[in-house]
């Protein structure tokens, strides 16, 4: 018994050596910023998301509907774009008691693609609508980045 006991302890000592290195082949320069969504509302120009920045604090962010694509399909790899001509991607939760996010992806410090991850029924209380008349051009002025606040 006390030599099957020095002999997990070896290979537990030993099993690190084995372990995959990260090398430049293996390293990804992608990462993403995920923040909670309280409510999407759905416009002519594209779609207004109200997010949590901070404890108490709300920010407001625009995403053009040209960023979206027809063909767009759910990724099965962390970091996949969307689409190759699209830069963002609207994703059905699944049935439960999953709360909308938004995650935002960078690579290499620089802009790639959203996600925006909403409830699936329209009733559900996270999504709103906004008022007819009212100026949303303020929110889809940058057609190229999305700049979030913390």
């Amino acid at each position: 018994m006390k030599k099957f006991i020095i002999v997990l302890i070896f290979m537990a000592l030993i099993s690190p050596v084995f372990a995959q290195p990260i090398s430049k082949e293996n390293a990804s320069d992608m990462y993403y910023v995920n923040v909670l969504v309280e409510k999407v509302f759905p416009s002519t120009d594209g779609y207004i998301v109200q997010y949590r920045r901070g404890v108490n604090g709300f920010a407001i962010i625009g995403i053009p509907n040209k960023w979206f694509s027809d063909t767009s399909v759910v990724p099965t790899q962390f970091g996949n774009a969307p689409a190759t001509n699209s830069k963002a991607e609207l994703v059905a939760l699944p049935p439960g008691r999953n709360w909308p996010t938004m995650s935002i992806f960078y690579k290499a410090g620089e802009f790639s693609h959203v996600r925006l991850y909403v409830h699936r029924l329209k009733n559900h209380m996270t999504w709103g609508y906004v008022p007819q008349g009212a100026d949303i051009s303020k929110y889809f002025t940058d057609s190229d980045n999305i700049k979030i606040e913390f």
